[in-house]
Parts: C-alpha cells; structure tokens; sequence
C-alpha cells in the first residue's frame, strides 16, 4: 500500500497511546490542507511490513489510527490493518473525509472510533473546498452515527472560508458523539494564499463553540496555545 509515514502519538486517539499510520492520497484539494506532501501519494509498504510495526509496538501502544490523506481510497488494505490491530488486542480509529460511504460500510465493524472531516455545510462544499461531495459526507454521516463506533465530527474553522453561521449550519444537521472544532494554522497549508490568512484565535473559535453547544451538547475545541478542550 501507499503510506505517507507512521508516527506515534498520544492525540490521535484520545485517552490513549497510538500507531499512527498515515496513507498516501487524497482526492481532495482542500486549500488548507496541512498535509499536502501525501496528495499525490507516498512510499510503498507491504502490509508485512506495517504488521511488523505494530508487533514492535505492542508493549507500549494501546491503539492503532489509521489517517491520511484519505485511508479509504485503499480500503482493502486499511481493512486488513485495523482487522490485524483488533486480533492484537488494540483500539483501531479511522479518519476520513467522508467520500466514500459504501467503502466505509465495508470496514465499519473493525473500526473502534471514526473522526469524520464536516469541512462545511453540507450544501456549500463546492464553495468551500471546490468539491461537490456534501450529500456523500451526510451519507457517511448517517451511516457511522446509526453504527456501534465513537463518532466524533470535526471542522476546521478556516476565517474567510468559513463564518461562525457556517458552523451553526453544521451543527443542526450534525449527528455524532463529540463535535470538534479546530484551530486553523497557516504554517503549513496546500494554497499558499491561505498563508496570508491569519491563524484562527482561539478566543473566536470558543466564542462559536459555546453558540453551538446548546444544540450538540458535547463540543470540544482544539488549539495549538492551548490543546483540547471539552466545553
């Protein structure tokens, strides 16, 4: 498979100490992208050789996060990974954008904990990000909310692209666990116009939170300053 690299880390899946394996690709173009080196890709890697990865983590992870890029362009493969993680007694937690619905049921029932990208309102993808794909991402939505996994829905709160009416939007047509909204940073980014664009404060970021918390209930947000926080 195509991998952008493999981490560890104690974010990723919160509460707990993960592998985190990063695929290559992504049929998106988000302008804020903050991995825009594994787009087109990455490097070759057997699934042997992931398998060894995990087995010499073992003793000091408890989980294993498969991210992107888009790990459902290779699905059958990131299903091998997350079925394999399971068999070694791990928590397995997928991210994804959310384009591919009918892949995602193919996996669902390895899968422990889903981070779903919501970059918009359903109806001004096209506008935000240039990729007419808000129904697919709904679907993806309703599908992992009605299945046993933890459902976390993120957005990254980009000043310009989005308004704290957008994230409004979003969240009365939300259907998840925990809602997170993140702190755009422009250090490293796909559009390097974006590199203009002031990083989110973190101030405004939990001012739209509180507004959208009375509708969610359980809403989080994340910011370089000052980490994560459940409001």
């Amino acid at each position: 498979m195509i991998i952008g690299g493999v981490i560890f880390s104690s974010l990723e899946y919160p509460g707990k100490l993960s592998l985190v394996i990063f695929t290559g690709g992504c049929l998106l173009r988000c302008p804020y992208c903050h991995n825009p080196e594994i787009i087109e890709g990455g490097e070759s890697a057997s699934l042997r050789d992931i398998e060894s990865k995990i087995d010499e983590a073992l003793d000091f992870i408890d989980a294993v996060v498969v991210t992107g890029g888009e790990p459902m362009m290779q699905t059958e493969e990131v299903g091998k990974i997350l079925e394999y993680s399971r068999q070694k007694g791990l928590k397995t937690k997928l991210d994804t954008n959310g384009c591919y619905p009918e892949r995602l049921l193919k996996i669902i029932e390895l899968v422990d904990y889903v981070a779903l990208d919501i970059k918009a309102p359903f109806q001004k993808y096209e506008e935000v990000i240039g990729a007419q794909i808000g129904e697919k991402v709904k679907e993806s939505m309703e599908i992992l909310s009605n299945s046993r996994c933890f459902l976390e829905c993120r957005t990254t709160y980009v000043p310009g692209l989005l308004e704290p009416k957008d994230v409004i939007d979003i969240a009365e047509n939300m259907k998840c666990d925990i809602y997170t909204l993140q702190q755009f940073r422009n250090r490293t980014v796909l559009d390097e116009k974006l590199k203009e664009t002031p990083n989110t404060d973190p101030k405004e970021l939990r001012d739209i939170a509180m507004q959208v918390k009375p509708i969610l209930g359980k809403v989080k947000i994340k910011t370089s300053q000052f980490g994560d926080e459940i409001l």
